[in-house]
């Protein structure tokens, strides 16, 4: 490994925590034989639920290099996303800490691509790709490659300073850089909390989450209606779930994201349950613009309210 490539990488990290990014690591766009066993077992027993895109593009799945040509490295990066205050209202339908501000795609996509301009401006020529939680990538896999954290026994990524309650995204470019040394250490030792708290029981196994028992999974991805047996167990939730992330040791003292980039949407925290049960199509098309909740859109929420109520 040349002296010159060593100092592009640690230029490339550098600028990544300007950028906003609480933490980067670079790995080699190699395939990820090690995941091949495991996602093919999740999808042949249907897991994925009704997320049938999820056994499209198996191979670009287990394959960064697949996804952007002649790729060699794939930096990956973590925001913190933990909010400094959540909900005022206890009695308000409760919605995932990630959906408080505007949409991670939008903020994280922004940020690579910026990382990417300079890399391209100030290091060398290249071409890349970013992605985050948008297209075939592993990219808790990929974090772990790159020596960001482990996979915890809720199945996502927990890094040791920011915990999980982390945004992952991939710049994918065919630039050689150094390579961080993968994490291979599991530090959830003999803990099951994140199991044991599920009220769904949607983790199944160690680091294996079901999807059709899962409540975030019902409450955005699901078109269909929920099932009876999981309505009286969403315990007030109509937008994703944080119970197995807020009972993690790894998420007890955590700095909160006082960036500008990920405030609260003006007027969510302080929704009480009638303006939940209350809102209007287009009051919800305004509020909601460009952030998470687009994703399960007005009719879903509303489903989710109805849930609540009976």
């Amino acid at each position: 490994m040349t002296e010159q490539i060593k100092n592009h990488s640690l230029l490339i990290k550098q600028k990544a925590l300007e950028l906003g990014f609480a933490e980067c690591g670079i790995s080699e766009a190699r395939p990820l034989e090690e995941e091949r066993d495991y996602l093919q077992r999740w999808l042949s027993e249907n897991m994925n639920g009704n997320m049938g895109y999820m056994a499209n593009n198996f191979e670009k799945r287990l394959d960064p290099a697949k996804l952007e040509e002649g790729a060699k490295s794939v930096i990956s990066v973590l925001i913190n996303y933990y909010p400094s205050h959540g909900q005022n209202d206890p009695s308000a339908p409760v919605i995932s800490k990630y959906a408080y501000g505007r949409d991670y795609h939008f903020v994280v996509k922004e940020k690579l691509n910026d990382l990417l301009i300079y890399i391209q401006s100030e290091i060398s020529p290249c071409s890349g790709r970013a992605f985050t939680d948008s297209a075939p990538v592993m990219e808790r896999s990929l974090a772990k490659a790159a020596g960001l954290g482990w996979i915890g026994k809720h199945s996502l990524l927990i890094n040791k300073y920011f915990g999980s309650y982390v945004f992952i995204g991939e710049l994918i470019i065919d630039l050689p850089l150094n390579y961080d040394i993968p994490f291979t250490s599991d530090h959830c030792g003999t803990c099951t909390l994140c199991i044991d708290a599920c009220p769904t029981q949607a983790i199944v196994a160690d680091r294996v989450v079901d999807a059709r028992k899962c409540i975030a999974y019902h409450t955005i991805e699901n078109k269909e209606e929920v099932p009876e047996p999981f309505r009286s167990k969403l315990e007030g939730r109509i937008f994703g779930c944080d119970i197995c992330q807020d009972v993690c040791p790894w998420n007890r003292v955590i700095t909160p994201n006082k960036s500008t980039d990920f405030e609260p949407i003006k007027g969510l925290l302080e929704m009480n349950k009638t303006d939940w049960t209350e809102l209007e199509p287009d009051t919800y098309r305004q509020r909601f613009r460009k952030t998470a909740f687009e994703r399960a859109g007005y009719k879903r929420i509303m489903r989710n309210i109805g849930y609540l109520n009976k």
